[in-house]
């Protein structure tokens, strides 16, 4: 035999996967095929294979694989993305570990150090997910950050400013303190802390007073610190106790400064005082509120600099013993926010939280709250809402064609349940920052000098390079310059030094400074479906295969990466970026709770490919996909799959012990059997079911479909039934029998070998070595292709006799007769049709269903058990089998206990304190149980039946 005895996943898996990639399997010259293209999600360079990206990749490598059978040039494009803010992290604390810092380099310095870590310690999740077995064209690895990408990006940057849809603007953004820098929504986790709600009064300017006779408006605040930066306070238009009062001022207690009181929907009357203060420099309500007030964002005041320390405003009234403390208290010292608590109680105007236990009132500073508070994912710092010049993209002009497109059909989103979350947050956009204050990426291709009219102003100038750079500052520069005299331009990397050069040189000499941001990451990997084939260029790859057949993606990146593709990718290749969108669900731990490392949750697919099998952890996650639904961790079920895997192998080790080997045919064999005519119309209607659930991105259905069909009809049934005829002595029907099983075997593995890879490969070859061997790899054979209808009547016929079989294995369990004992039949109402039938079937009966006798004489008087198959009757005399009155009072006492569990569980499910009051699993238990306990009642119930 080649087949060992036994299935070892981690014996075939490296050895298959290094034989493909060597031979360039995963991208087949196929020049004249039909294209079909997938780009991967391009992971972290630093990052590392968790359960998403096992279920991510086993998705596209499934319906890549399909593809690639199908005969298409099926190309899956794969590459990493730079990942700015975690790989500068990464190198920047290998630094620390030496005594070193960034700003110990240069910037080119420090980015070179970066390239070096990449090149020997990054990108360690491409060799895990060759371990998961994908099949990504790594003969064409991208990086977001290589030559051709970089051009890419440059371009888009540059034409995008050019069309004014990219601009450079003052705004709030999320500010990480720790890391220095902007992050975008996606790197900000809001966790529930305690906190506290503290109380002050504002009081009004010029004797001004409310109706009520307070000379002061009550405000409520969770950050005390902002007020050294506040600008207004809201009312409610339609809050009376404030009409009199809109339009008036407010003298801050701290700076001194004067502000209006202006109306706005923001302030919500129902909540606290009705009056909200308004800081529009850190705020992002704030600052739309301020916006609305007429106070340009310009104008708008920010107390804290990059570190959150407090800095002196443009207004220069925040007073002296603020400045340079960090906002919150730190190491032990008291900050900004215990600062102004302290002199505003001083002033007498903090309002106490007055609580009453016992008949007692306790006064407290501050009322406590759980507050929702966003930290930066890896800074691990409370965001600050910053107000800085920042890169803008002009989201909602670029989306606009976008929403078109899903509104039109050029892009199906799967689940079609996902677009409406697409077209409210589209039609909804904001502004996109794509800048970032780092130094590892795509540095932004932009340039400052002083402005002409107003020297101590600047002026943008954006291209893709110096070249293209410095006719710009010729063409706007050289009105300044007398008499036609040559300019010298000089490049510095910071304002100050080019300032410096200009005031310490000769006036002809201009000098430039390089703005020393980068872009966000998502920028460039927004570009990947294009971008990865070779744009700008017109490559044939590019024109070959964009646009892109599909996506799929997690539904958490749907605006982070998904919508910005389709941004850009109409808006440069005046084309859908792919045609199909899918969005799978996340994850769960077993409890249903999201993973997390602080959970202590997280799964390591790599430790379940280490104990399974990789094949078993990828059928786990098709068959758990169901579209719209997340999927809940289940070890148990990978270890199911990894029996469905070995239950494949010891059929084929049945087969090659029956001298059953590889097919040499793509269409059926010839059948005159009904059990080989039955087992050909099974593969039929499975291959249509898997084809259809497959294009439909069904995975769940599709898994489902190949297991039951290997499982049950060829392993449990086929293999059983074909027994006798290969025992037999009919030499022709077991030779034909032989070339069935092996044609069927071959169609198992070439229909599986979507979902696992490793072991259908593995057989592949290994069934074909004593029949002349393969000379062509299963990844690159053809996909089934039967040639042959439905043999309805071989289907009715075989059905029947598994019926009849399982409905006679069941008796005997519900009688307790062992299932080895041989029994008789006599049949009531059976017609010439069925007396053949059962004489074509009677080996099959008796080797498989221990039917020794199959009679149409009437059955001997006494105890029978009785089984109903279509019109007839099958009667099984039970003398001789079973002590009858003894098996009668085992059945009895069972279904008297049974029946009273079943009793006692509806009572307790008809007490209402149970119900509402019991833990929601404790319920679900007790319904789950009753239905266990009533249905092994009827089972019961109809073996007492049998026995009469």
């Amino acid at each position: 035999m080649t087949l060992d005895k036994n299935f070892d996943p981690a014996g075939i898996e490296t050895r298959w996967y290094e034989h493909w990639e060597k031979t360039g399997q995963f991208r087949p010259e196929r020049g004249d095929a039909e294209p079909y293209t997938i780009v991967n999600p391009p992971p972290n360079v630093t990052g590392s294979l968790h359960i998403g990206h096992a279920l991510d990749n086993t998705l596209q490598d499934i319906i890549i694989r399909h593809e690639r059978l199908k005969g298409k040039d099926a190309l899956w494009v794969v590459g990493m993305d730079h990942a700015g803010i975690a790989t500068q992290m990464v190198v920047e604390r290998q630094m620390a570990e030496r005594q070193q810092k960034r700003t110990d380099f240069t910037r080119e310095e420090f980015v070179e150090k970066v390239w070096e870590w990449k090149e020997e310690s990054g990108g360690a999740i491409t060799k895990q997910l060759r371990r998961l077995g994908c099949s990504m064209d790594w003969a064409n690895e991208r990086f977001t950050m290589d030559d051709g990408m970089n051009e890419a990006v440059l371009k888009v940057f540059v034409d995008l400013y050019n069309d004014g849809l990219i601009y450079r603007d003052k705004r709030l953004v999320n500010w990480d303190p720790k890391l220095k820098t902007a992050i975008s929504d996606l790197e900000v986790e809001t966790t529930d802390i305690r906190g506290s709600f503290w109380h002050f009064k504002y009081p009004l300017a010029d004797g001004v007073t409310l109706d009520s006779g307070e000379d002061y408006i009550a405000i409520a605040t969770t950050r005390p610190e902002t007020m050294l930066a506040d600008m207004a306070v809201a009312v409610h238009p339609s809050d009376e106790r404030y009409k009199s009062v809109i339009g008036k001022e407010i003298a801050q207690p701290i700076t001194g400064r004067r502000f209006r009181i202006v109306a706005d929907e923001h302030a919500d009357p129902e909540l606290g005082s009705g009056a909200v203060k308004i800081t529009p420099g850190h705020d992002f309500n704030d600052f739309e509120v301020g916006k609305r007030a007429g106070i340009a964002p310009a104008d708008m005041l920010n107390m804290l600099d990059g570190e959150a320390n407090v800095c002196q405003t443009a207004d220069g009234l925040v007073p002296k013993e603020f400045i340079g403390l960090h906002r919150f208290r730190l190491d032990g010292v008291d900050g900004a926010r215990e600062l102004v608590i302290k002199q505003l109680k001083d002033l007498g105007l903090l309002i106490p939280h007055v609580v009453e236990k016992d008949g007692e009132k306790t006064e407290l500073d501050a009322e406590p709250r759980t507050i929702a508070t966003p930290f930066g994912d890896r800074g691990g710092v409370v965001i600050e809402p910053w107000l800085t010049d920042q890169w803008y993209v002009d989201a909602e002009t670029l989306a606009q064609p976008a929403i078109k497109a899903v509104r039109d059909g050029d892009i199906e989103i799967v689940p079609k349940s996902w677009e409406k979350t697409w077209f409210n947050w589209m039609e909804n956009i904001q502004p996109w920052c794509v800048s970032r204050q780092l130094w590892w990426g795509h540095r932004i291709p932009a340039w400052f000098g002083p402005d002409i009219d107003n020297p101590e102003e600047t002026r943008i100038f954006v291209a893709e390079s110096i070249e293209e750079l410095t006719p710009q500052l010729l063409e706007y520069y050289s009105k300044a310059w007398k008499n036609g005299e040559a300019m010298a331009v000089e490049v510095f990397d910071t304002e100050a030094e080019a300032r410096t050069y200009m005031s310490e040189t000769d006036v002809r000499k201009l000098g430039v400074w390089r703005d020393p941001d980068v872009l966000d990451t998502w920028f460039s990997s927004a570009l990947w479906p294009f971008g990865t084939l070779g744009w700008p260029e017109e490559t044939d790859d590019l024109k070959r295969h964009y646009p892109n057949d599909l996506l799929i993606s997690g539904f958490d990146i749907l605006f982070f990466w998904d919508a910005r593709m389709a941004m850009q990718g109409i808006q440069f290749m005046k084309d859908v970026p792919w045609k199909r969108l899918y969005l799978h669900g996340l994850v769960r731990a077993p409890d249903g709770q999201k993973m997390s490392k602080s959970k202590g949750n997280v799964v390591d697919p790599l430790g379940l490919i280490d104990e399974y099998g990789a094949d078993a952890l990828r059928f786990f996650m098709a068959a758990m996909e169901s579209q719209g639904r997340d999927i809940k961790m289940d070890d148990k079920r990978v270890e199911g799959y990894r029996n469905f895997a070995t239950k494949l192998w010891n059929a084929a080790r049945f087969c090659e012990v029956n001298d059953i080997g590889a097919s040499q045919t793509l269409s059926a064999p010839e059948a005159r059997l009904p059990v080989n005519r039955w087992i050909i119309s099974e593969v039929v209607e499975t291959l249509a079911t898997l084809d259809k659930a497959l294009t439909d991105l069904r995975f769940d259905a599709a898994a489902n479909a190949i297991y039951h069909f290997t499982w049950d009809r060829f392993c449990d049934w086929y293999l059983e039934l074909i027994k006798p005829v290969l025992q037999g002595d009919d030499a022709t029907a077991a030779d034909e029998t032989r070339q069935v099983a092996g044609w069927v075997l071959d169609q198992i593995i070439v229909m599986l070998h979507p979902f696992m890879p490793f072991i259908t490969e593995e057989l592949w070859h290994k069934m074909a070595e004593e029949h002349g061997g393969r000379n062509y790899d299963l990844i690159v054979a053809k996909w089934p292709a039967p040639k042959v209808d439905v043999d309805a009547e071989a289907k009715a016929e075989v059905d029947w006799l598994i019926r009849l079989i399982s409905a006679t294995r069941t008796a005997k369990v519900e009688l307790n007769i062992p299932p080895g004992t041989k029994m008789a039949a006599h049949v009531r109402d059976g017609d010439d049709a069925l007396k053949d039938r059962i004489a074509r079937q009677m080996p099959a009966l008796d080797r498989v269903g221990r039917l020794e006798t199959v009679s149409f004489e009437p059955a001997p008087e006494g105890a029978s058990a009785q089984i109903v198959i279509d019109e007839a009757t099958y009667v099984l005399p039970l003398a001789g089998a079973i002590d009858i009155d003894a098996e009668k009072a085992r059945l009895t006492k069972a279904l008297e206990a049974s029946q009273k569990e079943a009793k006692s569980l509806n009572g307790r499910l008809g007490n209402p304190n149970f119900v509402e009051k019991a833990k929601p699993e404790a319920v679900e238990k007790a319904r789950a149980d009753l239905a266990d306990k009533e249905a092994e009642s009827e089972r019961l119930q109809a073996a007492l039946d049998r026995l009469g």
